[in-house]
């Protein structure tokens, strides 16, 4: 009796992804240690698609929107991956030690100041 292999249903076309990731950088914009503009080129320089560098295409927008940064994709995106380029343009710009990356919300980051607790006096007596 011959041994009959099984045939997967719906696997003929990959699933369009329509994701929107944003970037919320309006507290150091506000208080002006970095710019919107400089985030978005690097971004568009260093994210890769196909495995290839400055290849986005069609298929991934970085925008600029006040004190925002939008990553318009229609391909499968990791969220983590644009935490990963917004950490390194934070060292390249030496802000790193200042400034985190914090995720507010499913597709949404945020940066902000490090909380740095000083207490004054606790340890004198």
């Amino acid at each position: 009796m011959p041994v009959q292999k099984k045939v997967q249903k719906g696997k003929g076309k990959p699933k369009k992804v329509d994701a929107t990731f944003t970037i919320d950088c309006s507290v150091p914009v506000d208080d002006e240690i970095m710019e919107v503009g400089p985030l978005v080129q690097f971004l568009k320089e260093r994210i890769k698609v196909d495995g290839k560098l400055s290849n986005l295409g069609t298929s991934v927008q970085v925008l600029a929107a006040d004190s925002d940064v939008q990553v318009k994709t229609t391909i499968p995106f990791s969220k983590r991956y644009l935490k990963y380029l917004t950490k390194k343009f934070l060292k390249k710009n030496t802000l790193r030690d200042y400034v985190r990356v914090v995720a507010n919300g499913k597709n949404k980051y945020e940066l902000r100041y490090f909380q740095i607790n000083a207490d004054d006096g606790e340890g004198e007596d």
